[in-house]
């Protein structure tokens, strides 16, 4: 038999395609977290070493799936969007105080005012930064009775000290006074 040529050997490998046929999700309970540094205030979320449950879907439940969730997400974001908006109204763009705007909640925006269904959902980025009270609270729903408050304080160094980058070198670096140098980069 003849050898077969190297070149139509690679061809034949790169034909084979991966078939994915289902999803695999992994669920955590959600716990403080210590392993992030939100942009805003507070502790940070994260989630247990180990999974508490495990779902399959095929590639359409899964997105079905998806499709609930993100709709929920959306509806939960547009009913915050219309309550800042009537407080917003109550408070003349915040000029004036108004009891009224204080006491609302988002109980207080009826589904009937939230028009999700005319929304594109895959419009909409769900990965958004959470308020520290958003935070905290789903905290306390997960069963985390005791936020650990040292974090927020860690947390606020680590925004501080991002803040502050670089070197205090002007027109020239003096690399023995310059704080990138000795650091062994290059000078900011």
């Amino acid at each position: 038999p003849a050898a077969t040529s190297i070149l139509k050997r690679q061809k034949q490998l790169r034909r084979k395609n991966v078939r994915f046929d289902q999803v695999t999700v992994y669920y955590f309970a959600r716990r403080q977290g210590f392993t992030s540094v939100p942009s805003q205030g507070g502790s940070s979320l994260g989630m247990a070493q180990r999974h508490n449950s495990v779902r399959r879907y095929t590639l359409c439940e899964f997105a079905q799936e998806q499709e609930v969730n993100h709709r929920e997400i959306l509806r939960e974001h547009l009913k915050e969007e219309k309550l800042h908006a009537k407080k917003m109204k109550l408070t003349k763009n915040g000029t004036v105080e108004s009891e009224e705007a204080d006491g609302l909640t988002l109980e207080d925006v009826s589904d009937d005012d939230i028009d999700v269904e005319n929304v594109e959902v895959d419009d909409y980025f769900f990965l958004q930064p959470l308020p520290t009270k958003r935070r905290r609270a789903l905290l306390r729903a997960s069963g985390v009775h005791r936020i650990d408050a040292e974090e927020k304080q860690e947390l606020r160094a680590i925004r501080l000290s991002r803040e502050e980058c670089g070197c205090d070198c002007r027109l020239y670096c003096d690399p023995e006074a310059c704080a990138c140098s000795q650091a062994g980069i290059k000078c900011q």
